[in-house]
């Protein structure tokens, strides 16, 4: 079925922050998945860098699901592999939801994702990437645009371990909507289920489990940000 744009004016944001401290429980975590931007936090970032060509195709909140609708169509592509500071692991991407699959790729190939950072570890329950605080990655999200994501959380898949899932809040946010920029995997065994129906399962991780552990356990300071900064090096469609 063919999901139609919402309104510009119900696109309030969100978001991210699996976890509101190491010390409590992932069930007191709820359905806080805040740090990052909110739109107006973007567009002042953007403001401060370099100014893209005119002509440059940026996707908005009135374009984005009709550019995704038509990119998934011929896309037969459903891996990625990301190379991190600390070694590489494999997600496979879900064919059915294809909004999110469909943007997944298209970061990865735009090379969005390449020298942002997992920017927020939760002991024993996510990483958190897609970020940075630098502003090449503010200059990338301008260059690509400002846009969200409509939620697709009824497909029955749960949060597993190895789930990659894509932050959300209900907290002014009645549609659910994502951010398109950011993702998280969840690192509790056997899962983190109390997300589910919240946020978006869009895939899993197939290989390297091993290093996403890894980094979960790397020490962290204030708001969960690695005391050390894990870069993504580069995120390869497959």
């Amino acid at each position: 079925m063919r999901l139609t744009a919402i309104p510009a004016s119900l696109l309030l944001l969100l978001f991210v922050s699996c976890g509101e401290s190491t010390k409590k429980s992932n069930d007191k975590v709820e359905q806080k998945i805040t740090k990052t931007d909110t739109l107006s936090q973007i567009e002042q970032d953007t403001t401060e860098v370099a100014e893209v060509e005119k002509d440059t195709f940026r996707l908005t909140e009135e374009n984005a699901i009709d550019f995704f609708f038509n990119y998934t169509k011929d896309l037969k592509k459903n891996k990625v592999k990301i190379t991190t500071t600390m070694g590489s692991f494999t997600v496979e991407l879900y064919d059915d939801v294809p909004y999110h699959k469909a943007n997944f790729i298209y970061l990865a190939r735009k090379k969005y994702f390449d020298s942002t950072q997992f920017h927020r570890i939760v002991k024993n329950f996510i990483i958190q990437g897609g970020n940075s605080d630098d502003r090449r990655t503010a200059r990338k999200r301008s260059n690509i645009g400002r846009y969200l994501l409509p939620p697709d959380a009824k497909k029955g898949y749960k949060h597993h371990r190895g789930t990659i899932s894509m932050p959300s809040s209900e907290r002014d946010n009645p549609h659910k909507l994502a951010s398109p920029y950011e993702f998280f995997i969840v690192v509790t065994d056997p899962g983190s289920y109390h997300l589910d129906g919240s946020y978006t399962p869009f895939g899993k991780v197939i290989s390297g489990m091993d290093v996403v552990d890894k980094i979960n356990q790397v020490p962290v300071g204030d708001g969960d940000w690695p005391l050390k900064n894990i870069y993504i090096l580069k995120a390869e469609v497959l």
